[in-house]
């Protein structure tokens, strides 16, 4: 009866299970593109088991491990996006199937959290070029109302 428990234990446990993990990066050290400060590296992963064709719950989903896992950390993380994104899912169709007797299933995200950071002199005409060219407009419109 004790052993029953045990064996039952260690499967339930090892069954279904799902991980996040981070590491904070310098930006000066990971390069992800211009205008774009990385703050961290994400890494999202879902297992779960099969017995006889039935799924201990784990939720293998890209949508689940992309959308719940990895950009929900992100922007815990306080990121505005994430980039170089990778996946992987272990497939549940062809020979595959078989793995569905017994064995598992796993999903896995990861990608590099980023701010975007705003361009040097900001768009719009704000800055010295878009100024004179305000002023000439300004001064032409003038020039025309004059009798």
């Amino acid at each position: 009866m004790v052993v029953r428990h045990l064996v039952l234990s260690a499967v339930l446990a090892t069954a279904a299970c799902s991980s996040i993990s981070t590491v904070r990066v310098q930006p000066e050290t990971v390069y992800v593109g211009p205008h774009l400060r990385p703050i961290a590296v994400i890494h999202a992963q879902v297992t779960s088991a099969y017995l006889f064709w039935i799924p201990i719950p784990g939720h293998v989903e890209l949508d689940y491990v992309v959308n719940r896992m990895l950009l929900a950390t992100a922007k815990a993380l306080g990121a505005d996006k994430v980039v170089d994104i990778q996946v992987d899912i272990t497939p549940d169709t062809g020979i595959w199937t078989l793995r569905k007797l017994l064995g598992y299933r796993s999903a896995t995200a990861s990608g590099v959290a980023v701010m975007v950071e705003p361009e040097a002199g900001g768009a719009g005409g704000s800055g010295p070029a878009g100024a004179t060219g305000a002023a000439s407009a300004g001064v032409a419109a003038s020039a025309k109302a004059r009798p």
